[in-house]
């Protein structure tokens, strides 16, 4: 079987689980707009949106920790997993848990635009010269639906554990 396949499901990977994360950083910038108060909601939130990322990062990291146990265990060989420099680049995400790293809001939103740029691609690529299959744009625009509802749940799941956090703090 050909390899491009196995990158195209990868990309698809990728796509499902980092490409909406910019879409719901813009909105929720936009929400919040230019918030002096610092203990606002919407301020707190965009504070919340790194932790919310490195959350997916670590879905990310599971589905790539079952992908291989299903391997070993259909070929129950030796334990080998060969990482692209696009899953090691989604792994990076798991650094957004640093409290430093996580301060730099921006600094998530341009990790997230590097998988962005497998769903832009096949667009325009589509759209330019009809050398993409329509079916390829049909499935990347499903995972990117998948990815929006993924990073949404997750931003949603770490305020709500912050707001836990704090009532439970007074």
């Amino acid at each position: 079987m050909d390899d491009s396949l196995f990158v195209y499901l990868q990309q698809l990977e990728l796509i499902t689980f980092f490409s909406g994360y910019p879409f719901i950083y813009a909105v929720v910038f936009s929400i919040a707009g230019n918030q002096q108060d610092k203990n606002s909601f919407k301020n707190q939130v965009t504070k919340l949106l790194p932790s919310g990322y490195a959350l997916v990062g670590i879905l990310y990291l599971g589905f790539q920790l079952k992908n291989l146990y299903l391997v070993y265990f259909i070929q129950n060989n030796n334990l080998t997993m060969q990482l692209t420099c696009w899953q090691i680049w989604g792994f990076l995400s798991l650094l957004f848990w640093i409290p430093a790293l996580a301060k730099k809001t921006i600094l998530s939103l341009l990790h997230s635009l590097v998988f962005f740029f497998f769903l832009a691609r096949d667009i325009i690529l589509r759209l330019s010269a009809s050398t993409v299959d329509i079916h390829i744009v049909r499935n990347d625009m499903q995972m990117y639906t998948v990815s929006l509802l993924l990073n949404l749940g997750a931003i949603l799941v770490i305020v709500l554990l912050s707001f836990l956090v704090k009532q439970y703090k007074k």
